[in-house]
């Protein structure tokens, strides 16, 4: 049974920082890329940022380029999502997704319960 628990979501002000987590079970980072997902308040759900299982090769989002990264602890069974520089339009629901593929673009057959990032002063 595929499981995905997000954490780490929380309150920052504008310009702070924050790493999110996805801990995962039944299935395996070296074989399924991973990704994930934010859903701003009365918006739809737009990918963030991606990670293949072949040779780790990252993808993103044009607006968190160079502010957000992701990366995996395979022993941990881990996907984390630094956030930095965050601005108060990144505020949403985070969520981390994955399927059945190898390599990006975001796979969306299972999903977390997702995480809440407000970005505030």
């Amino acid at each position: 049974q595929v499981q995905l628990v997000e954490s780490g979501g929380g309150l920052v002000q504008p310009g702070g920082s924050l790493r999110l987590s996805c801990v995962t079970s039944g299935f395996s980072l070296d074989n399924w890329a991973i990704g994930w997902f934010r859903q701003a308040p009365g918006k739809g759900r737009d990918g963030v940022a991606c990670i293949s299982s072949t040779d780790g090769s990252t993808y993103y989002k044009d607006f968190v380029k160079g502010r957000f990264t992701i990366s995996r602890d395979n022993a941990e069974s881990t996907v984390y999502l630094q956030m930095n520089s965050l601005k108060p339009e990144d505020t949403a629901v985070y969520y981390c997704a994955t399927g059945p593929r190898a390599n990006c673009p975001m796979p969306t057959d299972y999903w977390g319960q997702g995480t809440q990032v407000t970005v505030s002063s």
